[in-house]
């Protein structure tokens, strides 16, 4: 049975800043352009590279693999979804890696307090994917609704005819 992998890593953000003015290049480097865009519109933009950067860490723990010979930086990037919650995107060697393992995806968490960036990972297999619930049952389901339906249907006539 295939094992979730589980991956964290905290950056200081001082840290980061100091990498940021130091090296320029630093942020074409290692952050895709959609991250760049995204954390140069922050308020701490350090604080969300530094994130960012440790949700790569994080992933690739999660994964096994690390920085090993072929993962380069550009194949674990930040996304988000269309509420906003962050989403590991893979690419190149971690993807492959990820397919390899029979990873279906892997859940990332970012936070950061004043001087550390912290991002957690949780890699899935279909062994340890939830599980949709086998005891549903979508025709007793609708019955129930038409039943419950009727019952408010019934009730709002009895209060019209003053019953």
């Amino acid at each position: 049975m295939a094992l979730a992998g589980v991956g964290v890593d905290m950056v200081e953000i001082a840290r980061m800043e100091r990498i940021l003015r130091r090296t320029p290049r630093f942020r074409e480097r290692v952050f895709s352009e959609e991250e760049r865009a995204f954390c140069d519109a922050t308020a701490r933009p350090a604080a969300h590279y530094a994130c960012r950067f440790a949700a790569r860490e994080a992933v690739l723990k999660a994964l096994g693999c690390g920085f090993a010979p072929g993962v380069r930086y550009s194949d674990v990037t930040v996304g988000s979804d269309a509420s906003g919650r962050p989403l590991a995107l893979l690419s190149g060697r971690a993807a492959e890696v990820a397919r390899e393992q029979g990873v279906l995806a892997v859940a990332i968490s970012l936070s950061f307090t004043r001087e550390m960036a912290v991002a957690n990972a949780v890699a899935t297999t279909a062994e340890t994917a939830p599980k949709p619930r086998q005891d549903r049952d979508p025709r007793r389901e609708l019955a129930e609704s038409f039943k419950e339906a009727r019952s408010v249907i019934d009730e709002l006539e009895r209060v019209r005819d003053g019953k």
